[in-house]
C-alpha cells in the first residue's frame, strides 16, 4: 500500500516506558495520557483538591491528590516538586511528562527527576538552562547569528534597574517573565509613569505562575505578526522542523487562534525562519520538542523572541498538517530513539492542507475577557469531517476561578484556508456550552471578519477591532435564527431552574403567601392538607419493639416463628434514589413519618435511607445527612 513516510513512524514493539505521570492538569494531562495509552503505557495523574472532579483525574489508571497548606493557592500544589517526585516514586513511575505551564520549563524539576532515576520527557537540563531563561536564550540566538529585538542582556529584578535601562533604549518596551510564557508576567509600557507599576505587577504574576519573579525587557515591536517554528531534536545536534504556525491573534499577549502553516508568508521568509530555528537549536544539541518564536515587522523583518522548551497548546495544528504525533514523538525520543529511527527525515516532512485551532474559554468577551465561573448546564461537542476536539469539559463541571479558563480546543483541517475557516465556523456553531459565559461568539466574529479571511492579521488585530468583543448584538451571516433560538433556549432554561428551585426549596417566605396555593374558602392549602393520624391507627411497636425488649436472640426467635411473609418497605429509599431525589428533604420525611408508621405498622421493617440518599443530602441539598 502507499503510505506517507511521515505517518509511517517506525513500529514500537516495546513501550517506551511502563508507567508515565502527567505532571499537569486538565486538557494537556488528558492529551498526554491518550498518547500513553496508544503506546501501551500505564498512566498516573495528579490533582489538587479544587481539581477533584476534573476529567484528567478519572482518565488515568491511577490518580493521586496533591496536599497543600490551607492558605496556599490551588496552583501551588502543581508547583510542589518534592511532593510530585514522591508520588511518582511511590507509584512506580518511570517517566514524567510536564505538559505546558507549571513546571514544564523548570531545570530544577528536570534535575529532581534525574536525581531520582525518573526520565523527564522534555529537553535536557542544559537545554532548559539555556532556553527556559529568556535572557540566556537571547544570548544563544545572538551567538547563532539569529536576529533579536533590542533588549536587556540579563534578568532585571529591581525598579531602579528597569528605570535606568528604559531611559537608555526608550519607549515603548515590553516586560516579559524570564521563566515562563502564556502571556503571564507580560506588560507593554508606553509611558514612564506606568513603568514601575507594570514592572511590579509583571514580577508578581511571574512569581505566582512560575515560581520565579525575574523579568527582562525588550523594545516593543508594534503591530507584528507572531510566527513560531515547531522543532524536534534528538540531542545529537540533529534537529528537524515541522514547519511553522501563525499565532498572531492574541488577547493580553495570550494566543487565541492559531493556524498551520502560516500560508500567507512569502516562501523565502518562511525558509529563513526554518533555517534560524534549526540552526539555533542544533547548535545547542536540543533534545525533544520545542518551539522557536519570532516577530515579523511590517517590513517582513524577523526577530527572534524566545524558545519554548516544551509542548505548546497549539501543537495540534502541526500534527494535523504533518501527520506527526508530537506528544508520542516526545516520549519515544525521551526513551532514547533517534530521529532516523522514528523516520523523521527533513526532506520527507511536508504539510498537507491548512489547520486552525480555536481555544474555547469560559470568558466574557464583552467584559474584556473577564473569566466566568459557575456550573456548566449543557455541554455538547462538535464533530464531523475535519474536526478534532481536545478538552476536559462535561455537563455538570464546576468552573472555578483558580486555573486557566480554557476548557476545550477545536482544531479544524481542510484542503484550503477557506475550507478550514468554513469548517471551524460550523464547529463553533454546533458547540453548545451553557451555564457559563464563553468566548465562542467572539471566535465566530473573528472567523467572519474580512481581514481574517485574507489570512494576514497582526497581534494588534483584536485591539484594533473592538467590535469583535461585542457579541450580544452580533449579526453573523448565519446568526438571525441562531440567536433567536439561543434566546428561546435560555429563557426555557431559566424557567426550568426557577421551577426546580421552587420544587426543592418552596416558595420564599419573604415574598409573602404563595398565590398559587390559596384556595377560596380554604386559605393556604399547604398548611391544611395533612390529615390527622388517629391514635388507634398508630403502630404498637412492631418488630422493632421485640428487638428492643428481647434483644437479638429473642428477635431472631420471633422471626423464625413468624407465620407468613415478612415485608421490608423501600418506598422512601427508592423515592430518594429516583426522581424524588431533589424534590424531598429531611423535613418532608419527618412530616410523613407518622403516616408511614401507621400505614406500615405490620411490616417487618422500613428502609428510608440509602447511600444515594446520603449523597443527595450532602452534594445537592447541602444538608447534614443525619
Amino acid at each position: 500500500t502507499d503510505v506517507n513516510p511521515i505517518v509511517a513512524v517506525a513500529p514500537i514493539d516495546i513501550p517506551p516506558f511502563k508507567k508515565v505521570m502527567a505532571a499537569n492538569r486538565a486538557e494537556i494531562a488528558v492529551r498526554i495520557m491518550r498518547a500513553c495509552t496508544e503506546l501501551n503505557m500505564g498512566t498516573v495523574a495528579i490533582y489538587g483538591h479544587e481539581d477533584r472532579y476534573s476529567q484528567h483525574r478519572w482518565g488515568a489508571d491511577q490518580s493521586f491528590l496533591l496536599e497543600k497548606e490551607a492558605a496556599a493557592s490551588p496552583i501551588s500544589a502543581y508547583l510542589d516538586i518534592a511532593q510530585i517526585i514522591q508520588v511518582a516514586k511511590d507509584s512506580g513511575v518511570e517517566a514524567i511528562h510536564p505538559g505546558y505551564g507549571f513546571l514544564s520549563e523548570s531545570p530544577e524539576f528536570a534535575q529532581a527527576c534525574a536525581d531520582n532515576g525518573i526520565t523527564f520527557i522534555g529537553p535536557t537540563i542544559e537545554n532548559l538552562n539555556i532556553f527556559a531563561d529568556k535572557t540566556s536564550a537571547r544570548e544563544a540566538a545572538i551567538a547563532a547569528g539569529v536576529p533579536v529585538v533590542p533588549g536587556s542582556d540579563g534578568p532585571i529584578t529591581s525598579a531602579e534597574d528597569i528605570t535606568e535601562f528604559v531611559k537608555g533604549i526608550g519607549l515603548p518596551i515590553i516586560i516579559k517573565a524570564a521563566m515562563g510564557g502564556g502571556g503571564k508576567g507580560m506588560r507593554v509600557v508606553r509611558a514612564m509613569e506606568d513603568l514601575v507599576p507594570s514592572f511590579e505587577s509583571a514580577a508578581s504574576e511571574a512569581l505566582a505562575a512560575f515560581g520565579d519573579g525575574s523579568v527582562f525587557v525588550e523594545r516593543f515591536v508594534d503591530r507584528p505578526r507572531h510566527i513560531e517554528v515547531q522543532i524536534i531534536g534528538d540531542g545529537t545536534g540533529n534537529v528537524v522542523h515541522l514547519w511553522e504556525r501563525d499565532c498572531s491573534i492574541q488577547r493580553r499577549h495570550q494566543k487565541v487562534i492559531e493556524m498551520a502553516p502560516a500560508w500567507s508568508l512569502p516562501m523565502e521568509l518562511r525558509e529563513q525562519l526554518h533555517d534560524y530555528a534549526t540552526r539555533l537549536t542544533s547548535a545547542a544539541k536540543y533534545k525533544n520538542a520545542g518551539t522557536v518564536e519570532f516577530l515579523i515587522d511590517s517590513e517582513l523583518r524577523p526577530y527572534f523572541i524566545e524558545v519554548n522548551p516544551r509542548i505548546q497548546v497549539e501543537h495540534t495544528v502541526t500534527e494535523e498538517v504533518t501527520g506527526i504525533d508530537v506528544v508520542k514523538t516526545q516520549m519515544q525520543i525521551a526513551a532514547g530513539k533517534t530521529l532516523e529511527e522514528l523516520g523523521l527525515i527533513q526532506e520527507d516532512i511536508t504539510v498537507r492542507g491548512v489547520a486552525i485551532q480555536c481555544r474555547i474559554t469560559t470568558e466574557n468577551p464583552e467584559k474584556d475577557f473577564a473569566p466566568d465561573t459557575g456550573t456548566i448546564s449543557v455541554y455538547r461537542h462538535s464533530a464531523g469531517c475535519g474536526i478534532r476536539m481536545d478538552g476536559c469539559g462535561y455537563t455538570g463541571l464546576a468552573v472555578t476561578p483558580y486555573y486557566d479558563s480554557m476548557i476545550v480546543k477545536y482544531t479544524a483541517r481542510g484542503a484550503t484556508f477557506k475550507e478550514t475557516v468554513a469548517r471551524m465556523t460550523r464547529a463553533l456553531q454546533e458547540c453548545k456550552i451553557r451555564g457559563v459565559k464563553t468566548n465562542i461568539p467572539f471566535l465566530l466574529n473573528v472567523m467572519t471578519h474580512p481581514d481574517f479571511a485574507n489570512g494576514i492579521v497582526t497581534t494588534s488585530f483584536i485591539d484594533e477591532n473592538p467590535q469583535l468583543k461585542q457579541v450580544s448584538s452580533a449579526s453573523w451571516n448565519f446568526a438571525t435564527k441562531e440567536q433567536t433560538d439561543m434566546k428561546s433556549v435560555l429563557r426555557v432554561e431559566k424557567l426550568m431552574r426557577y421551577l426546580a428551585n421552587l420544587a426543592v426549596n418552596g416558595h420564599p417566605e419573604e415574598l409573602g403567601a404563595d398565590a398559587s396555593k390559596i384556595v377560596p374558602g380554604k386559605g393556604d392549602i399547604t398548611k391544611t392538607f395533612l390529615p390527622t393520624v388517629e391514635p388507634s391507627t398508630t403502630s404498637s411497636g412492631g418488630m422493632r419493639k421485640i428487638l428492643l425488649e428481647k434483644g437479638p436472640a429473642g428477635y431472631a426467635k420471633a422471626v423464625r416463628e413468624h407465620k407468613g411473609l415478612l415485608i421490608t418497605d423501600t418506598t422512601w429509599r427508592d423515592a430518594h434514589q429516583s426522581l424524588l431525589a431533589t424534590r424531598m428533604r429531611t423535613k418532608e420525611l419527618e412530616r410523613c413519618a407518622p403516616y408511614s408508621n401507621a400505614a406500615l405498622s405490620k411490616a417487618f421493617s422500613m428502609e428510608m435511607w440509602g447511600g444515594a440518599t446520603f449523597d443527595v443530602a450532602m452534594r445537592f441539598l447541602h444538608e447534614c445527612p443525619w
